[in-house]
């Protein structure tokens, strides 16, 4: 009787196990599948851009790379020679993945409509893309923020 009893203990502690994992599980995928056009995001930034954040502006589904989110960069300090003050702190287009914005973002901020001016930058990038001569971003906003400002100044 004894050896049933801690089988049925065993038994029980198991389900609840596997009851935690798929909780766990469940809620994972669905932090990640909560991304939204409008969607206002703070992220781990880079040092003295505490108050930068993105919105994703467009998703779109490729087959080979899965969804893509088109986000706009706002409350950066970027060093940028086209901008009149030489620092630029709005980034209007980056294509990234959604691992990008699993690794990235911190807390959902707000809501609002896509930022309009995210387009130019991406027709030139769909144009790229479709050409098979650009790809998305995998890598965390931080580091595209880095990026960006070092591919400008070069």
């Amino acid at each position: 009787m004894e050896h049933y009893s801690s089988n049925k203990s065993f038994n029980l502690s198991m389900r609840k196990l596997f009851a935690t994992m798929a909780f766990l599980s469940f809620f994972g995928l669905a932090r990640s599948a909560d991304f939204s056009e409008g969607q206002i995001w703070s992220y781990k930034t880079r040092i003295g851009e505490e108050n930068s954040k993105i919105l994703i502006n467009k998703i779109e589904f490729d087959p080979r790379l899965g969804p893509i989110f088109h986000i706009s960069i706002t409350g950066v300090k970027v060093k940028s020679p086209r901008s009149p003050s030489g620092i630029a702190t709005e980034l209007s287009h980056a294509p990234v993945s959604k691992k990008t914005l699993d690794d990235s973002v911190t807390k959902l901020v707000s809501t609002s409509k896509p930022d309009l001016r995210y387009r130019e930058g991406y027709k030139e990038w769909k144009s790229a893309f479709d050409n098979g001569d650009a790809g998305v971003f995998t890598i965390s906003i931080q580091e595209i923020v880095g990026f960006i400002e070092t591919t400008i100044n070069q």
